[in-house]
């Protein structure tokens, strides 16, 4: 009787015989050692019913945001496009744009130009989230609705909560700097060579949001509050963009502070000049306004994406390959070329 049991078992498959434990009432200790190893073998390997509920239990892939994972897809490349001449040049027409669409679509109140602003940065967080690489037209969309979201909020507070210039200028700082620390606490680095993952793709646009906030108080601040006017605003921020560059190139600055401290920049510079060409005179502009503004760097954006998109010039490599280029020690460096982590 015990030989037959034991053959029957021994020929069954691994899975099977795991199964088969659950079912068979366990032998008593005559049957001998052999048995004994069995049952304390199939204990220890006796599998969980894959039922719903542990399913639900399970926590989300790796990198995976809870509530975005169900619905959007897991990136397979970069989400961000490689920093190259053309970026900052699209970066800066983004933030001009984005500072005239938004003054524009003031004119039909907090409820008509509001929503609109919502709208439009919702379908682009929808579009960006939904790709599983970078893609030019989703990138710059959202970063387009994320420069005209970011003026409308940022001005909001201003003008209808009246907080001054120079509290709204504090407070997104805060918020930014509180982005930057969760960030980095959380994945370790800030690089954008990093942002393969959806967590990493949602602290990176709120980080963008907070820098466009704050370059729009900051703008403000320094054309109305000091009173240097638009044009003299977009001329200082215009020097202080190349100070984190030369930084790194002749002190060794951290590639990725140097970076996100230019990027921070682009926003009151785009916005001062745009500010300048679309503000009546009385305001220190020439009175182009802000409608025609918006459309001639809309244009002018729309055209420069779409030469990203069809000629690509802008994809970021896998991290790991070879020729990744760095900045050497007497040319100025190509800043964010390779990829570095926050010590």
């Amino acid at each position: 009787m015990s030989g037959g049991y034991d053959l029957r078992m021994r020929s069954l498959p691994p899975v099977a015989d795991i199964y088969w434990s659950r079912f068979t009432p366990a032998p008593d200790v005559s049957r001998g050692a052999v048995t004994d190893n069995r049952r304390a073998f199939t204990s220890r390997l006796r599998p969980m019913p894959l039922t719903d509920s542990s399913r639900a239990d399970r926590a989300p892939a790796d990198g995976q945001v809870p509530l975005i994972g169900r619905f959007f897809p897991a990136p397979l490349a970069a989400k961000v496009p490689e920093v190259i001449a053309l970026f900052w040049v699209v970066k800066i027409l983004t933030t001009a744009g984005g500072e005239a669409t938004s003054d524009y679509l003031k004119t039909y109140g907090n409820f008509g130009g509001g929503g609109t602003e919502i709208a439009l940065f919702v379908i682009a967080l929808v579009l960006q989230f939904a790709t599983r690489r970078y893609r030019a037209f989703a990138y710059w969309f959202l970063a387009y609705a994320i420069a005209i979201a970011g003026t409308g909020i940022s001005d909001f507070l201003h003008l209808d909560v009246h907080i001054p210039y120079v509290g709204t200028t504090l407070l997104w700082a805060v918020i930014l700097a509180a982005v930057f620390w969760l960030w980095q606490r959380s994945e370790g680095t800030l690089s954008i060579h990093s942002i393969t993952t959806q967590r990493r793709e949602a602290f990176y646009w709120a980080t963008v949001f907070a820098t466009f906030a704050l370059g729009t108080a900051l703008g403000d601040f320094t054309a109305t509050s000091l009173n240097l006017g638009y044009l003299t605003s977009g001329i200082v921020f215009a020097v202080v963009i190349l100070i984190p560059g030369l930084a790194r190139w002749q002190f060794g600055l951290n590639s990725i502070a140097a970076f996100w401290m230019s990027y921070v920049v682009t926003r009151p510079l785009g916005a001062s000049f745009a500010d300048y060409i679309s503000k009546p005179h009385n305001l220190s502009g020439i009175n182009f306004g802000d409608g025609p503004t918006a459309i001639v760097f809309a244009v002018a954006v729309f055209i420069l994406v779409s030469y990203l998109a069809v000629a690509r010039p802008d994809i970021q490599e896998p991290l790991g390959t070879s020729g990744v280029p760095t900045g050497s020690g007497t040319s100025p460096p190509d800043l964010l070329h390779s990829d570095f982590k926050v010590e």
